[in-house]
């Protein structure tokens, strides 16, 4: 279907909610989104200057038809949302890892049922849990709850084995309360398992009121080594509850998201219970069509909490999400308790959010490489430039003068964000004369540069995908009339500089600015093209200079030629330590009439100067 088909189509559709499904010419999914109203929401996607981002901009180029499917509520849109992402994965929906990735918790159906972990949720009537982080953490921690409770972590099998070996050394250690003797009862056993399938749930506090209770029942009626036996597991329970940091939720009442959306996309969640931070989980996530912080929290979240067993009270996040209260909703059914979604906006809540956004910046960024980070950048200039493509060559030009004498240009050559330094190249300009000219300075720079690669010369090829000028508009003017004079068609920006000499704007020949600052890695970018143009610049300049003044002042001796001159500035370093050396110092170097002529020369007799 055409654009003007596709808007009739969407223009058609009721004002009602429900889910859509963006199809491509192969018939395959490739978004799912939800809608309040469906005609709205819909119909934007092919309504002209909408100025979406360009994900959106592609996945709506490929779409070639697209369905509905209506909902009673925002509620069912969100659940069906959920539930067509998960069986299509539209490649431009937000997809986080396959489940299959992370470890379970089973518990078995058996009499005496047992802790596992797993890689996969089966469908066989066990009770599963998670998935939680890495499976030799999740092990950690599974053990961890089993010491607590003094549950067996042993291989024997329960009632088979009861009474009919002595306890393992587990039990004379004190981290199994022996469940292979006679006297340990399965309705025991299995109260354990309640209160392990509690903590797994996140249920701390509930597990340690209820064996507090249990506690001072024992004390009551005089059974003191229970009270104390239940004492010591309280105080085991209470560590694991402050000391956990893997199973994620399981100690958890609030969660604290950030966002980080650059060159790699990433979420990070901080678990905190009582105001202690227990956990951490960050995870990159594949992009989407959307482009709203809020909208992708949403689609997050859904996916995030939608696997797991056990959930927070409270979700602090970085944005408002539309639907806030559809997932609030949706959420606390789930949970079996009230769940809350809040977005901070100052103290020490706010402060969090910063250090949740900060996790998530610092995880990208460590598995983002030098080379995607170069890329991203460089893909973000074009794109201000008006590029069609990223540039992935270019080059700089800067010109140097003392006076209207040793006037230098200088040609550096950026390969992305790298210098390439084999490619730099110094030209001294000669066809001025008079006081100095930048614009005639850069033009002729430029068209010797351009024969150079007229006539085929290797070193001068290839042609730059970008001409940076250290100059304003009217040396990007100056570099365009030689580029056309050429027949070249290269793009070319001015790099204009702020009051500090930074490069705070590029500059097209035709006056139109462009602003860098705004994004930090462009800017810096810019900034390290332009300073290191002007550094070889200068560098050529004072080494010209220094040449040509040894030159002028030197080579007047009678009986000093250029090896002798050589010879003196090596030994003494510098023309003034040449006119300050004796005639004996001097002797040292050179021939004693040469160095007599070398000392009248740094000593003139009074009105010869």
């Amino acid at each position: 279907m055409t654009k003007e088909e596709l808007l009739e189509k969407a223009n058609s559709l009721p004002l009602a909610p429900g889910v859509y499904l963006m199809h491509g010419k192969d018939g395959s999914v490739i978004y799912v989104g939800k809608a309040k109203k469906l005609k709205n929401r819909v119909s934007q996607y092919f309504q002209a200057g909408r100025g979406h981002n360009l994900k959106t901009q592609t996945m709506v180029s490929l779409v070639d038809t697209f369905d509905t499917i209506i909902v009673g509520s925002e509620f069912e849109a969100l659940v069906l949302e959920n539930a067509l992402i998960k069986q299509y994965m539209p490649r431009y929906n937000i997809l986080l890892k396959d489940d299959k990735g992370y470890p379970f918790v089973r518990l078995s159906r058996e009499s005496y049922r047992k802790f596992s972990i797993v890689s996969r949720v089966e469908s066989d009537g066990a009770r599963y849990f998670g998935p939680y982080g890495g499976r030799l953490e999740t092990r950690s921690a599974l053990d961890a709850i089993r010491n607590a409770l003094r549950l067996p972590t042993c291989g024997k099998k329960f009632p088979r084995d009861i009474g009919k070996e002595r306890p393992c050394l587990n039990h004379h250690m004190g981290r199994c309360d022996g469940f292979c003797r006679p006297e340990m009862t399965r309705e025991e056993y299995e109260r354990r398992i309640e209160l392990a399938e509690q903590l797994l749930e996140g249920k701390v506090r509930l597990v340690t009121a209820r064996l507090e209770r249990e506690m001072n029942e024992a004390a009551e009626d005089l059974r003191f080594e229970e009270a104390a036996a239940l004492r010591d597991r309280i105080q085991a329970i209470k560590v694991l509850g402050k000391k956990q940091k893997v199973i994620a939720g399981v100690c958890a009442d609030t969660d604290v998201w950030g966002l980080y959306l650059e060159a790699k996309c990433c979420y990070a969640v901080l678990h905190y219970e009582e105001g202690q931070l227990t956990g951490r989980e960050a995870e990159l996530f594949t992009a989407s069509a959307l482009d709203d912080p809020g909208e992708i929290l949403s689609a997050l979240l859904l996916q995030y909490y939608g696997g797991r067993s056990a959930l927070p009270g409270e979700v602090y996040l970085p944005a408002e999400i539309e639907d806030q209260e559809v997932l609030e909703q949706l959420l606390t059914e789930k949970a079996g308790h009230k769940v809350r979604l809040r977005v901070p906006q100052r103290g020490d809540r706010a402060h969090v959010l910063a250090l949740a956004e900060a996790n998530a910046r610092e995880e990208a960024e460590r598995q983002t490489s030098s080379q995607e980070r170069s890329d991203r950048t460089l893909d973000l200039l074009g794109k201000l430039m008006g590029l069609e493509e990223a540039p992935s060559l270019l080059e700089s030009y800067d010109i140097s003068n003392t006076g209207s004498e040793d006037i230098v240009a200088s040609m550096v050559v950026f390969h992305g964000s790298r210098p390439a330094k084999d490619r730099y190249r110094r030209f001294r300009i000669k066809g001025l004369e008079g006081h100095p000219d930048d614009y005639k300075s850069m033009e002729e720079v430029l068209t010797r540069r351009f024969t150079h690669y007229m006539e085929q010369d290797k070193k001068f090829m290839p042609l730059p995908d970008v001409l940076l000028i250290d100059g304003g508009e009217q040396h990007a003017m100056v570099a365009r009339r030689v580029t056309e004079r050429f027949g070249l068609a290269i793009p070319i920006f001015g790099m204009v500089k702020d009051d500090r000499h930074r490069t705070r704007a590029l500059v097209t020949p035709e006056g139109r600015e462009i602003g860098i600052k705004a994004n930090q890695a462009v800017f810096s970018l810019i900034g390290r093209i332009q300073e290191e143009t002007h550094r070889f610049a200068i560098t050529y300049n004072r080494q010209s200079h220094g040449k040509s003044v040894r030159g002028s002042t030197l080579d007047e001796i009678p009986g000093v030629g250029a090896a002798r001159r050589n010879a003196l500035l090596k030994h003494f370093k510098s023309v003034k330590a040449v006119r300050e050396a004796t005639v004996q110092e001097l002797e040292k170097v050179v021939p004693k009439n040469t160095a007599a002529a070398v000392y009248l020369w740094a000593h003139p007799a009074p009105g010869e100067e």
